[in-house]
């Protein structure tokens, strides 16, 4: 796409990380903080949409607000395959900077907001931005760290995903205390025009070489599909039922679009996902691992700052600081296995992060209205240390074992699996909670009024005791199930390479492929 490296001659790269790479690095690590930073931000403000969209006696079902966060996950793994493709056509760093603006255009729309439809809407715009921040991100880091320094290069890029959960729900928190809900999204609009300077002064040029054809059809079956399929599964709490047309149409559509997707993916030369790949054992094994891991983590890393507000009564800022363990405990961590993975197979790393996660969320499936705070916050600790144990190692253990025409495809693969796999966690996530409370009569309106002073006139202590166990058994039934998702994924990443794997990231002039198409 844009290294102009003569044909023929290898790259000629030192071994450490040299400051030539960390200048390009500090342009990725902030477009990719922005993109994963307003994930963990509107997680602390979903129960201020729930109000602000509706009113404060009938606020909207957490299920519906929780779009805020699937429809933005959504359009990230849409744009994700579009990326290496028009890269090609516009060069990198042009497409970069666009996806900056993008991203900060969406942001800006979102503030001005009027409905949770519009929101919705808005919130897909910010997500096609964001969506090719982190794939473009690691092209620019790829070419300019070379394959040899994966492991440390995968660690730089971990710097977002250790600032999101740590500073994402506490800077929320505090704009939705200090502010309005609005400066969620308005805080990225100077940010995203400080990474525009950044990025067009550093980012080298590079010469656009238009290749292969894309696949508008993968395109058109797949992210409709998908859409279509949360739609239906979201929809349940509010129809009380699955047996009912707003449910099961939509669903039913959305399996016909993704069951004709796979079988299409085969047909084209340049498939949206070429799940030809999957022959490659340690690949599959790594997506389903990843898959689960990510569906049942991130899935329930959303509930946690709601239980803080709404069973504990805590303010936004105090929920966002709650959680704050978590990525403290990942930030220990994730350098330490990126490190390693250059040294020690995955089969080694993965699975000790996972139980970790095992023991920590198992915590949270205790959950009562009156679990001491530092047992909770121990608990995230522990559920950090996991995260930062598992997640990097899997992507770059995936693509080391790729050959180097392979990486590309390889890449975009292993980055929509773990959106859609979020998309997926959050949606059902969402749906088991508005469930639970729906079963104990607390949704929406019964537990945002239990901590109201003016109700204690009104109700009996015993009464309002009663209804904060049912909301807080709610969250502890919703977290079994996360549990139970981790501990399926202890079956694949059974199987992952216990040897060393040989990497196959130079190609046959010695120079380092793309990472995404």
């Amino acid at each position: 796409m844009s290294a102009e490296v003569p044909s023929g001659s290898p790259v000629d790269l030192p071994d450490h990380i040299d400051r030539a790479v960390l200048k390009i690095a500090g342009v990725v690590v902030l477009g990719a903080i922005m993109s994963i930073l307003d994930i963990t931000v509107v997680n602390v403000a979903l129960p201020t949409f729930q109000v602000v969209f509706g009113t404060p006696t009938d606020p909207l079902p957490y299920s519906t607000v929780a779009w805020t966060v699937t429809a933005y996950t959504l359009a990230l793994a849409t744009v994700i395959p579009l990326t290496g493709w028009a890269a090609d056509r516009f060069g990198t760093k042009r497409l970069y900077m666009t996806a900056i603006a993008l991203f900060a255009l969406g942001s800006a729309l979102c503030a001005t907001a009027w409905s949770i439809e519009a929101l919705i809407g808005f919130r897909v715009l910010q997500g096609l931005g964001g969506g090719m921040l982190m794939p473009l991100g690691m092209t620019i880091m790829t070419k300019a760290a070379g394959p040899h320094r994966m492991g440390r290069l995968m660690a730089i890029l971990g710097i977002p995903m250790l600032l999101g959960p740590i500073l994402g729900p506490i800077l929320g928190g505090w704009l939705l205390e200090v502010a309005s809900w609005h400066w969620i999204f308005l805080i990225n609009v100077p940010i995203g025009l400080v990474a525009l300077v950044y990025a067009w002064r550093v980012l080298p040029k590079d010469s656009p070489q238009p290749s292969e054809s894309f696949d508008f059809l993968g395109m058109a079956l797949m992210s409709p599909g998908l859409a279509l399929f949360l739609f239906g599964v979201s929809s349940i709490p509010g129809e009380g039922t699955f047996n009912a047309p707003r449910v099961y149409v939509p669903m039913a559509i959305g399996v016909v679009l993704m069951v004709a997707f796979v079988f299409h993916s085969f047909r084209p030369e340049h498939p949206l996902l070429d799940l030809r790949l999957f022959k490659n054992r340690n690949l599959t094994i790594t997506v389903i691992t990843m898959f689960l891991f990510v569906a049942a983590f991130f899935g329930g890393l959303l509930l946690v700052p709601t239980y803080f507000q709404e069973v504990r009564g805590e303010s936004t800022l105090q929920a966002g600081l709650l959680v704050a363990p978590q990525g403290i405990g990942a930030m220990i961590t994730m350098p330490i296995a990126g490190s390693q993975v250059d040294k020690h197979p995955i089969g080694k790393i993965v699975p000790f992060g996972l139980v970790f996660i095992l023991i920590g969320m198992f915590g949270l499936t205790q959950l009562t209205a009156t679990t001491p705070y530092w047992h909770i916050m121990l608990e995230l600790f522990v559920m950090g240390l996991g995260m930062g144990a598992t997640m990097m190692p899997l992507f770059t253990s995936a693509m080391k074992t790729l050959k180097a025409h392979e990486v590309a495809r390889g890449s975009t693969l292993l980055n929509i699996n773990q959106q859609i796999a979020s998309s997926v966690g959050v949606a059902v996530m969402s749906v088991l909670l508005t469930n639970h409370l729906n079963a104990s009569k607390l949704a929406g309106p019964a537990m945002a009024s239990l901590h109201d002073p003016a109700l204690a006139d009104k109700l009996p202590p015993v009464a309002i005791a009663k209804g904060l166990a049912d909301a807080a058994a709610a969250f502890a039934d919703t977290y079994w199930v996360a549990w139970v998702l981790v501990l399926l994924t202890v079956i694949p990443a059974a199987l992952l390479p216990r040897k060393h794997e040989e990497t196959h990231l130079l190609d046959d002039e010695g120079r380092p492929p793309v990472v995404v198409h």
